[in-house]
C-alpha cells in the first residue's frame, strides 16, 4: 500500500514521533497509517523505558478543588525547558483532576485511571516519546471536607502547591472573610512551612532530631559545653512557634499568631472555625538533582546519544 506526504504529516501531528520514524514505520507498514501508529507506540514504549533511569526534578506542581474535594499532584520532567511545554501542562492538568474524578489515593492507582485515549500511565509513555525527556507522576494527594467548611488551595509558580481543609460549624463560605482567611492560611504554609498543626501534634523524634541539630549548632558557635543543654532547651520551647501553623505569627501581620487570626475571623463571621489537615507539596523536594557538564552534554546530544 503506497503512502504520501501527507500521511506522514499526519502520522507525525498523531504521534509526535521524527519524520524518518514516521517513514520507516510507515515503509514497514505498507503504508497502513492504523498499524504504523502501533508501531511506533511499540518503538517508543521500549524508548521511553529507556529513560526511566534519569533524574526527573524539574516539572510543575498543581492543585485543583472540586466542591468538597480536592488534590495537590507533582509532576516531574528532567529540565525546566520540557516543563513549560503545553502537551506535558496539559497532562499534568488531566493528572491533577483526574485525582479528585476518579477518588484516588495512591499514585499507582492514579496510573491506571482510564482516560479518552487510555491510562495515565499510558499518556506517560507517549508523552515521554513525544518530549524526549523521562515523566514522573512523583507524589499525589486527595483531601476530602465533610460537612461545613471549605478546602482552600494555593499554587506558588508552579513550584509550590498548598491544600488546607478549614472545618467549621455552620455555612459560612459565601463570607468574604472567611474566604480571605482560608486563602490567606494557603498563603501562610506556602510561605512559613509549618510542619504540625499546633504544639501538641509536635513527636518525640522531631525534638530529639531538632535538639542534635541545635546542640552541633552551639558547638560550632563556640558556645561552652556546660551552656550548650540549657540552650537547647529554651530553644525547643520556642520550636512550636517555628514549626506549628496555629503557634507561627502570621505573615501578613507579624503582630498575631496564626491561631489569633483564626479566632478574629471566627468571631466576624459568627461559627467555630478549626483548621483539620493541610498539605504543601515543593517541586524537587528530596530529589538528588544531577549536575551535568554543559558541554559534556552538548556533545553528546550533537552524537545522536540518548
Amino acid at each position: 500500500m503506497a503512502y504520501t506526504a501527507t500521511d506522514v504529516k499526519n502520522l507525525r501531528e498523531t504521534t509526535g514521533a521524527g519524520m524518518m520514524d514516521c517513514k520507516k514505520a510507515l515503509d514497514e507498514c505498507t503504508g497502513d497509517v492504523a498499524k504504523a501508529v502501533d508501531y511506533l507506540r511499540a518503538k517508543g514504549l521500549a524508548a521511553a523505558a529507556k529513560k526511566q533511569s534519569r533524574i526527573a526534578a524539574e516539572g510543575v506542581v498543581l492543585a485543583v478543588v472540586k466542591g468538597n474535594t480536592a488534590s495537590v499532584v507533582e509532576v516531574n520532567i528532567e529540565t525546566d525547558f520540557a516543563a513549560k511545554n503545553d502537551d506535558f501542562m496539559k497532562f499534568a492538568n488531566t493528572a491533577v483532576n483526574a485525582v479528585v474524578d476518579n477518588n484516588v489515593t495512591t499514585v499507582e492507582a492514579l496510573l491506571a485511571c482510564k482516560t479518552a485515549t487510555g491510562t495515565i500511565n499510558d499518556m506517560i509513555s507517549e508523552l515521554t516519546i513525544k518530549i524526549g525527556e523521562k515523566i514522573d507522576v512523583r507524589r499525589i494527594d486527595l483531601m476530602k471536607l465533610e460537612g461545613n467548611g471549605m478546602i482552600g488551595s494555593y499554587v506558588h509558580s508552579g513550584k509550590i502547591g498548598v491544600l488546607c481543609k478549614v472545618e467549621t460549624d455552620k455555612d459560612v463560605n459565601g463570607n468574604e472573610a472567611f474566604k480571605d482567611m482560608v486563602k490567606d492560611l494557603c498563603m501562610q504554609i506556602a510561605a512559613a512551612n509549618p510542619q504540625f498543626l499546633n504544639g501538641n501534634e509536635i513527636d518525640e523524634n522531631f525534638k530529639a532530631k531538632e535538639a542534635e541539630i541545635y546542640a552541633a549548632q552551639l558547638k560550632e558557635q563556640g558556645k561552652p559545653e556546660a551552656m550548650i543543654p540549657n540552650i537547647v532547651k529554651g530553644k525547643l520551647a520556642k520550636l512550636a512557634s517555628d514549626v506549628c501553623l496555629y503557634e507561627q505569627s502570621f505573615v501578613k501581620d507579624p503582630d498575631i499568631t496564626v491561631s489569633k487570626l483564626i479566632e478574629n475571623t471566627a468571631k466576624a463571621v459568627g461559627a467555630s472555625i478549626k483548621v483539620t489537615k493541610f498539605t504543601k507539596f515543593t517541586l524537587g523536594e528530596g530529589i538528588q538533582k544531577k549536575e551535568d557538564d554543559f558541554a559534556a552534554e552538548v556533545a553528546r546530544l550533537s552524537s545522536g546519544q540518548n
